[in-house]
């Protein structure tokens, strides 16, 4: 089975010093990995290295094989096209309304797209999420969990191949964040390839192939699920602040 995203060796360090140093993994296409671990351990920003959302102090982060810092131009649109991000805090446009913030993706990749179609899909997506108010507000008249729905569905505009995922279903009712849910294991059947941060082992157990343990900035534990989960016990998980 191929490796879509693949971290050799990566360190990242910011203002507080090293966050994540030093660690290799590799991601297999079409497979779900959960990355799990304490608060403050580096979890997000191994996410957003994978994503090509950071640049790495050392080392080097590849997608399909390519170096994310070393793409042209087309190969980067492609790359960028092909893949997705929810955050944890929504990071939505304050300045714009919804469907501005929706519009703003498809007219960067899909260009020859009709307004008429790209209207069409924002509604088809926006309803495939379970959000129903109106699009014409801005981000702030929205509660936390409508911004996250907002986001996750922004996230499925353009068809994904990879998406990430930042505790995704926090700030979500149970009804909703079933709803994102089946939508994740919708896309998982089609081939989707997920990496995704969640505390809620619920879903880690429902939905990932494979378990990344974070902790201090480094890899502790990456293997499959089954594996993870017989070696560390929900107790165990609850300890170290991996899962609740």
């Amino acid at each position: 089975m191929s490796v879509i995203i693949e971290l050799n060796n990566v360190s990242f360090s910011a203002q507080q010093g090293i966050v994540v140093n030093d660690i290799s993994m590799m991601f297999k296409r079409n497979k779900t990995t959960a990355i799990v671990g304490p608060s403050g351990g580096g979890k997000s920003t191994v996410l957003k290295l994978a994503a090509g959302l950071l640049v790495p102090n050392n080392g080097n982060v590849y997608y399909e094989g390519k170096s994310i810092s070393h793409m042209n131009r087309g190969e980067n649109g492609d790359f960028r096209r092909n893949c997705s991000f929810v955050f944890q805090d929504s990071a939505l446009w304050a300045n714009m309304d919804l469907f501005s913030i929706l519009e703003l993706p498809l007219k960067i990749h899909f260009p020859s797209m009709t307004a008429k179609e790209r209207k069409s899909r924002i509604n088809a997506v926006t309803e495939k999420v379970g959000y129903k108010k109106k699009l014409t507000v801005r981000p702030a008249y929205l509660s936390m969990g409508e911004q996250k729905l907002i986001a996750f569905a922004r996230a499925l505009l353009c068809e994904p191949k990879l998406m990430f995922l930042d505790e995704w279903t926090e700030s979500l009712d149970e009804n909703a964040a079933d709803r994102l849910i089946n939508i994740v294991r919708s896309k998982q059947r089609e081939g989707c390839t997920f990496l995704f941060i969640s505390h809620d082992m619920r879903l880690i157990i429902d939905l990932a192939d494979y378990v990344a343990v974070i902790i201090d900035g480094k890899v502790s534990a990456m293997a499959p699920k089954e594996e993870i989960i017989s070696d560390l016990l929900l107790n165990d998980f609850i300890k170290i602040g991996i899962a609740s």
